[in-house]
């Protein structure tokens, strides 16, 4: 019997129902309940009483001795023989970094019982085939045995079992329809129902509400009823009222909302909430304070098969609970939030939902953010809810889970029940959840879920030896980014400090662990990798937890007993250290750290470890020693500046620079650089006190006459000369930056006066200096004297000594470099330092064109610029881009392009003298002389026929090909010069260009030498193509039988052109018929796609308001106004106003409006760019005043609107294939190098002349046939 001090503990039931089999399981036939003795087994010793409690504080050790860390389940059904035969599947292992989150224990006590047992909290009842109810303890012992075989016969098999809140009644549902009432303390019948339903139903479902008076049960016919339980004058009695007809659409699963003990008081549970789940929809109804139905949501299209499965739990939203009930039926979990508002309305809100990949059959919340789904391949997953992530998956293959399905197929009930209810997998009586942990029933033994404490999961990979993922996780813990988190309590702080003992002791197990394990023979990469896969990862955690000293004393002092292990653990430090994570280190470790990266040879680690350090944990002469010897200068650089305040000494091995000491030359050139600037070298800055004081040193330093170790031959400003021939672009950049951060600063501007004066001592007239390096010097002074705020001042005169000294007509070495230095000078302002017309006249003494071309450039003098570029041997072939730029670009006046034309025109002899025919025919042309031009590359043309005529009659080949290659081009030349020019002539022009070049081709094929014959048709018939589109076909045929030759009545020799032309404008005129057609189709499909578009009417997706989810009809008193989209979605409009869905600020009835849903999945809610967006979602009908009506608008017989223009953009969208004329125009280049494709006009008229092509073609085949 259950004590009463354990009854206290638990404030509600699990309850399992199942068809069991009284033979199958030796259950003994009874009229009173047997005693324990009788039926119990002993209970092993290892075994304990099941106890239910907090999951938050539940041990794995008071479950029983089969718990186990992370299962394989699986089920089968009782009743369908079609899921007797299993498959055994594999166990999935998919380590993540949350553990086992469940555990999964095996309910021992009532499994070697009753082998089918299932739900929890203060008592467990279990219901059989043969009508008996099983209730058993806290203890898993047997408690009562409730009902009898007579009972059984009668009433049939147990199909839905149901505890009050206080375990003190128990409903049981019957397969033949009856439901009793029993009393749990003394398992007294209280009451037998018989009239609740329709008789031969089987009742699916029976459930107590929150009201100890009030009940639901759902029966095998998709009817739901409310059964109200009074009790009169010591006369119990119970009243059924109808909440939903199976005859509207059968429900299969009901499931009312029930409050936590903490959660009794909530406004929303005196609604008494009922979720009712049939195949098509979800409804939400209160039977408190009188009957009424609050929400209504469809599913979408699923698998028929599928059942659908209901849960509730009360959930903290935005500082609020309120309750959410989750929903599925097939592989999406809906959720919907439902609260009170203040005017006493539930209002439900959708939030996201949830996809898988597979069914789901059951559905249970197993805490407020965590859910365990059992999809149809019986993987029960965990979820979490919030993130959407699946935290573990587990196979449910040795669950056996049972199966109701039987109810569903009218299998127990003699064919009594709706076609409709034909769920395949059906288990809603064999999952119960309470307080956390929930309860899967098989056939041979019940199963209990509950998630683990955060210690647990944490043991469980350490029992493996996963210490990194343990450390993970535990992290994870630490930093309250774990899913599913049990059992961690108190502020941030403590639970922060209680992971982190943790994390420390997992550290020291995997510390011994590691050692332990480590290979002690072998190859030492092994034993190095060995220990790189766990030396870091201690470094890390021991650093994420600020613990250097567990770090420095405990973990080193153990891994210093292996020699790798101390190797890889001081060349880890380097990556934490570079990081900024790690800035101290103790002597001794810094010791050896030192003394295994010089062993080692890793400099370059050593370095950026040493840099990055805090110097009070350096042994300075140690560092400075190591650094000279291996000449690590950024970390010398480092020690002199942070340990000792010395700036300077750093820099005093520069008069020793030579030009191969690259590395150190740049390195010493960014420390200047930062020394002037007031930044720390190679990081941070220098100390705010010491910043005037450094840059004054270093000025001081960088004008010293001597070295301090000078001798007689060295020469004055050592370190400036040094600095200057290593790299004098560079170092004239560093003082260039130094000299714009420091304008304000008197001293700082005395400097670099004289540094400037030093520059100028040492530089000018000095030869050691190249002329680039000189004019670097004075393009630095020439940037310097342009700046506004200039106080530098510089003699005149050397500007005029750099001047000569560049453009010295009598040395020719180095011109092109002086050039650009003089250049780049000029470029940067230096042309104030000079007098022009003298450095207009020394630029063109030494031939320097550019600097002639930019002293030209600023007068304007455009047509000198065209001598510099015609002089200039380097860039005379750049003229014509020049010219080409100048006249087609903007920013030039119309005088200076003509003064340019005119200097071209001027220069057409050059051309002609050097036999630039194409050139010659290009400035012609420009020039406007067609004609000139023509002639100019028709004697090119004739030329070219000539050398091929004469290399066909010598035989050679080799050269015949290439002089055959400039014929044609020379051909496309010419032609291209006909084809821009004919559009500007009239008819007799035209015939002058294109009937000379027509002559040339067939007299070139009337001699028969040069082209072979088939190269001979091919290039005239070309010019015949290309000529058709501007001369007319009779006068083409004229000119062709006047020549004197065909005049003679050979018109054979001719039968090819004839021929080639007729099958060319036959094609033009099938093309052009064929282009007709098919554009006058596509025209017609699409009008009347737009027609079909425009008119059609609309026809609403839903009968609901997809904002508020209310059907359109909420209100039955009141003219509500509502808005069909195109695109199938319905509103109301006071729901389009609040989510501001409507723009313009037209009149009511002309309001513009765009779809809630399909714009804000779009990125856009409506507003002005919506109207410019134009999307498919915008409304066709308008509003009016009449309850429940549209009234379409039409379209403008003069104009289209602007939903007709969507209608258009939405035609032209589907219609996603290539235009068929495109299509067209391509397959015509297939014929490409034959003719040319004509356009339509043309091709209009030359279909007028095939008449008289017709009568040639006669001719010539008369002939033919004569001859």
């Amino acid at each position: 019997m259950i004590q009463t001090e354990k009854q206290s503990q638990f404030s509600n039931h699990l309850c399992f129902c199942s068809q069991i089999d009284d033979k199958e399981f030796d259950i003994p036939q009874v009229d009173t309940p047997p005693t324990l003795e009788s039926i119990l087994n002993e209970l092993e010793d290892e075994e304990e009483p099941f106890v239910l409690e907090d999951t938050c504080v539940l041990n794995t050790d008071n479950m029983d001795a089969h718990s186990c860390d992370t299962s394989s389940l699986a089920s089968s059904d009782s009743g369908d023989p079609v899921h007797l035969k299993r498959k055994r599947r594999t166990v999935d292992l998919n380590p993540t970094v949350h553990g086992s989150v469940l555990r999964h224990s095996l309910l021992k006590g009532i499994s070697a019982q009753i082998v089918s047992a299932a739900t929890m909290s203060g008592v467990i009842a279990v219901g059989t085939s043969h009508g008996l109810a099983l209730v058993f303890d806290t203890n898993q012992a047997l408690r009562l045995c409730l009902g009898s075989k007579a009972t059984g016969a009668e009433f049939g098999a147990v199909s839905a079992l149901s505890i009050n809140h206080d375990c003190s009644r128990l409903l049981c549902g019957f397969a033949k329809g009856q439901i009793t009432m029993w009393d749990l303390a003394n398992g007294k019948l209280l009451r037998t129902i018989n009239d609740a339903h329709p008789p031969g139903t089987a009742i699916l479902h029976v459930k107590f509400t929150d009201d100890p008076t009030l009940a639901v049960c759902n029966d095998s016919g998709g009817s739901v009823f409310e059964l109200a339980f009074r009790r009169v004058m010591g006369m119990r009695s119970c009243d059924s009222r109808c909440l939903f007809s199976g005859s509207k659409g059968e429900v299969c699963s009901i499931e009312p909302l029930h409050a936590p003990q903490d959660f009794r008081d909530h406004p929303i549970t005196h609604y008494s909430l009922l979720a009712m789940a049939s195949l098509t929809k979800i409804l939400v109804i209160g039977l408190k304070p009188s009957l009424k139905v609050w929400m209504t949501f469809p599913y979408s299209k699923s698998d028929p098969s599928s059942v659908p499965q209901l849960a509730w739990q009360f959930v903290p939203v935005q500082k609020t609970v309120n309750p959410v009930l989750a929903f599925s039926k097939g592989d999406t979990v809906h959720f919907l939030l439902v609260k009170k508002e203040e005017t006493g309305t539930i209002h439900v809100i959708k939030q996201r939902q949830l996809h898988l990949s597979c069914d789901i059959i059951s559905l249970s919340w197993i805490n407020s953010r965590t859910l365990l789904l059992v999809d149809s391949h019986e993987k029960l997953q965990v979820v979490d809810r919030p993130s959407q992530e699946i935290l573990e998956t587990l196979d449910l293959e040795q669950v056996q889970l049972v199966y109701n399905s039987r109810h569903f197929k009218s299998l127990a009930t003699g064919g009594n029940v709706s076609q409709a209810l034909v769920g395949e997998k059906a288990c809603y009586q064999s999952v119960s959840s309470y307080g956390g942990q929930i309860v899967y029933l098989g056939t041979k033994s019940a199963h209990i879920m509950a998630l683990r404490n955060w210690r647990e999961r944490i043991d469980c990979l350490l029992k493996q030896e996963h210490f990194v993922e343990a450390l993970s996780l535990a992290w994870s813990f630490h930093e309250g980014t774990a899913k599913a988190v049990v059992g961690l309590f108190g502020d941030p702080v403590k639970r922060k400090g209680v992971v982190a003992d943790k994390m420390v002791e997992i550290i020291f197990q995997f510390t011994e662990h590691a050692l332990k394990k480590c290979p002690e023979q072998g190859k030492i990469q092994v034993m190095e990798q060995h220990f790189h896969d766990v030396v870091p990862v201690l470094v890390d955690y021991c650093l994420l937890l600020q613990r250097p000293d567990l770090l420095f004393n405990q973990l080193y002092s153990r891994l210093v007993e292996n020699t790798v292990a101390k190797g890889v653990f001081l060349e880890s430090l380097e990556s934490y250290i570079v990081a900024d994570r790690l800035g101290h280190l103790t002597t001794p470790i810094m010791r050896d750290l030192l003394a295994h990266y010089q062993s080692n040879g890793m400099m370059d680690s050593l370095e950026r470890c040493i840099v990055h350090l805090d110097i009070t944990s350096l042994d300075i002469q140690q560092v400075v020693q190591v650094c000279w010897d291996n000449q690590l200068y950024d970390a010398m650089i480092y020690v002199f500046n942070s340990g000792m305040n010395d700036y300077i000494t750093p820099m005093e091995v520069s008069p020793f620079l030579q030009n191969d000491e690259v590395v150190m030359g740049n390195k010493l050139l960014v420390y200047i650089s930062c020394c002037l600037a007031g930044r720390a070298y190679p990081l941070g800055d220098i100390p705010e006190d010491l910043v005037v004081q450094v840059k004054n040193q270093v000025y001081e330093f960088l004008i010293r006459l001597h070295s301090a170790d000078s001798s007689d031959e060295e020469e004055v400003f050592p370190y400036i000369r040094t600095l200057l021939h290593f790299d004098t672009r560079e170092f004239l950049n560093v003082l260039a930056m130094t000299f714009e951060d420091f304008k304000n600063d008197k001293q700082a501007l005395e400097y670099q006066q004289r540094i400037v004066d030093i520059l100028l001592q040492v530089m000018v007239d000095n030869p050691d200096f190249t002329p680039s390096q000189v004019g670097g010097l004075f393009t630095f002074l020439a940037r310097q004297l342009a700046k506004p705020d200039n106080t530098l001042f510089v003699n005149r005169k050397l500007f005029d000594q750099v001047l000569e000294f560049l453009c010295c007509p009598d040395d020719d070495s180095r011109h092109t470099e002086r050039q650009q230095v003089l250049l780049e000078l000029l470029h940067v302002g230096g042309v104030v330092q000079f007098n022009e017309e003298r450095l207009l006249a020394l630029a063109e003494k030494a031939k320097f064109y550019q600097i002639c071309e930019f002293l030209y450039e600023k007068k304007h003098l455009h047509d000198k610029i065209i001598d510099c570029y015609l002089r200039d041997p380097l860039r005379k072939g750049e003229i014509f881009s020049y010219i080409h730029n100048l006249l087609s670009m903007p920013g030039y006046s119309p005088e200076e392009k003509q003064t340019v034309k005119e200097k071209v025109l001027q220069n057409m002899q050059i051309t002609q003298k050097y036999h630039h025919n194409e050139a010659t025919a290009y400035l012609l042309e420009k020039k406007g002389d067609i004609q000139g031009a023509f002639d100019v590359l028709l004697e090119t043309l004739k030329e070219k026929l000539s050398v091929l005529a004469a290399e066909s009659d010598g035989g050679e080949k080799t050269g015949g090909e290439s002089t055959l290659t400039g014929v044609k081009d020379s051909l496309n030349d010419i032609i291209d010069l006909c084809h821009r020019s004919s559009p500007n002539l009239n008819q007799q022009q035209r015939e002058v260009l294109w009937f000379p070049l027509l002559e040339t081709m067939m007299n070139s094929q009337r001699q028969g030498k040069g082209l072979a014959p088939d190269s001979d048709t091919t290039l005239t018939m070309k010019v015949l193509n290309c000529m058709s589109s501007f001369i007319s076909l009779p006068a083409i045929i004229q000119q062709i039988l006047q020549d004197p030759v065909y005049g003679k009545g050979k018109l054979a020799e001719i039968q090819g052109l004839i021929l080639g032309m007729l099958d060319t404008f036959t094609y033009e005129q099938t093309l052009l018929e064929t282009t007709t057609s098919l554009l006058n189709h596509d025209l017609h499909w699409s009008l009347a796609h737009l027609r079909a578009a425009v008119t059609r009417g609309l026809h609403p997706r839903q009968d609901y308001c997809n904002i508020c989810l209310q059907q359109y009809k909420r209100r039955q008193d009141s003219a509500e106004e509502i808005i069909v989209f195109s695109c199938g979605h319905l509103y109301h409009v006071q729901c389009l106003q609040q989510k501001d869905c409507g723009w313009g600020v037209a009149p009511e009835l002309q309001q513009r409006w765009s779809c809630y849903k399909c714009s804000s999945s779009k990125g856009g809610r409506g507003g002005t760019s919506s109207e410019q967006k134009r999307g498919r979602s915008t409304s066709l009908a308008q509003v009016c005043n009449s309850p429940h009506a549209l009234i379409y608008i039409h379209p403008s017989p003069a104009t289209l609107d602007l939903h007709q223009e969507q209608s258009w953009d939405q035609l032209r969208c589907l219609y996603r294939g290539p235009s068929r004329v495109m299509t067209l125009s391509l397959c015509s280049s297939w014929r490409a190098s034959s003719f040319t494709l004509l356009d339509y006009t043309q091709t209009a008229k030359n279909i007028l002349t095939i008449r008289f092509l017709l009568s040639v073609k006669t001719q010539i085949m008369h002939c033919c046939h004569k001859n």
